[in-house]
């Protein structure tokens, strides 16, 4: 089953999927951060695309000449992507104001790529009443600007059906997680990684029914993966599921990860109360969501990764964080602080967007197990 993900994910940027919907006079619209709203995107007829990098790292000449080189690897990448044609399928892109780095990938975007489409959403840093009612201003912006795009109006009643089918992905992907809390779960953290990057670059139809039909098979598997202790993959954007591997490779079983592109994706449903409009829904989930590094007060990150840890069993910590990611990187000794509070140690990789295990991590990673295993 895991065959079928991976074959989209190595195909990528184009996927049989983005070439149909193109084919059929479709928009494919790319976005580049969690905080923009998919569904508005999916209401409207197009097929949302997660911009993302290279699978692996590579060199970043193109996207270094005009992102200096302490702008992020991941934004350079994205950037070198699209200066060599690889994302010229896209009719739009959607940015949130979110990080310095994914700000100037977007200026530049739309300055040299030329996309027909270009929409940035200013991202409130806290959660009050009063950057809800901004944020839900900027959504209400967006979706009245997609509306003049396509030449059409999008209406409760597709967003309503656009909630349905996002909130069934989400509860779709707890359960593939729930299913790693088991001693031994049938599923890798690696393998995860790769379903999860499938369904940024598919239809989310599509996706729900492959999903679905792996959660069934791995349910009635006898399929059992061991470590030497639990861990979980914290930190910067991850979409190189040979990272994980890698720690895998030494004995690490990862169980669970806090990261853009695994849990604070899909973790809270759009919630349909009475009184609100679907608008409303999406943008009071999309601020409220597992929190980025970037909002304030942490503590509601900090909570959640922690009761991530008990509900997971976690003996252990990966923090990967790419260099010049400005937002996990200050964010990390507080973090840390909290977790020497529970008696759990981390594990601090400092790397560049789409590194896999190098020789150096790789000993470090041994390490870091042992000293969990001299622990037990």
């Amino acid at each position: 089953m895991i065959e079928k993900f991976r074959e989209i994910n190595s195909s990528f940027p184009q996927t049989s999927y983005v070439k149909e919907h193109k084919s059929s006079g479709k928009k494919v619209i790319g976005w580049l951060c969690t905080y923009v709203p998919e569904e508005i995107i999916h209401a409207a007829g197009a097929l949302p695309v997660r911009i993302t990098g290279y699978q692996q790292e590579q060199e970043l000449d193109d996207g270094t000449a005009y992102l200096y080189v302490n702008n992020c690897s991941f934004s350079r990448s994205c950037l070198q992507l699209a200066l060599r044609g690889e994302y010229d399928f896209l009719d739009g892109v959607v940015g949130g104001s979110t990080c310095d780095g994914v700000r100037r990938l977007f200026d530049l975007w739309r300055k040299y790529i030329g996309t027909d489409f270009h929409q940035i959403l200013s991202i409130p840093r806290k959660f009050t009443e009063s950057a809800h009612e901004l944020y839900l201003s900027q959504v209400t912006q967006f979706k009245q600007h997609l509306e003049e795009f396509i030449g059409a109006p999008i209406t409760d009643e597709a967003l309503v059906k656009s909630i349905e089918l996002y909130n069934e992905t989400r509860a779709l992907l707890k359960q593939l997680y729930d299913l790693r809390k088991s001693d031994n779960p049938p599923i890798t953290g690696s393998e995860v990684l790769e379903v999860l990057e499938a369904g940024f670059r598919m239809p989310k139809e599509a996706f729900n029914q492959l999903l679905g039909e792996l959660i069934d098979v791995l349910s009635k598997s006898n399929a059992e993966n061991k470590g030497r202790a639990r861990l979980a993959v914290v930190g910067s954007v991850l979409t190189n599921a040979e990272f994980i591997k890698s720690i895998e490779e030494q004995g690490g079983l990862v169980v669970t990860d806090e990261l853009c592109t695994s849990t604070r994706y899909w973790s809270d449903p759009v919630v349909l109360d009475e009184g609100k409009t679907p608008l409303e829904a999406i943008a009071r989930r999309y601020l409220n969501n597992f929190p980025c590094a970037r909002m304030y007060p942490s503590d509601e990150r900090f909570d959640r990764i922690i009761q991530l840890i008990r509900d997971f069993r976690v003996e252990g910590v990966v923090s990967q964080i790419i260099r010049y990611c400005v937002p996990y990187a200050h964010d990390l000794p507080l973090l840390i602080k909290k977790l020497d509070a529970i008696n759990v140690p981390v594990l601090a990789l400092d790397v560049e967007y789409g590194s896999s295990g190098s020789g150096q991590i790789a000993t470090r990673v041994q390490a870091f197990l042992e000293m969990l295993e001299a622990r037990k």
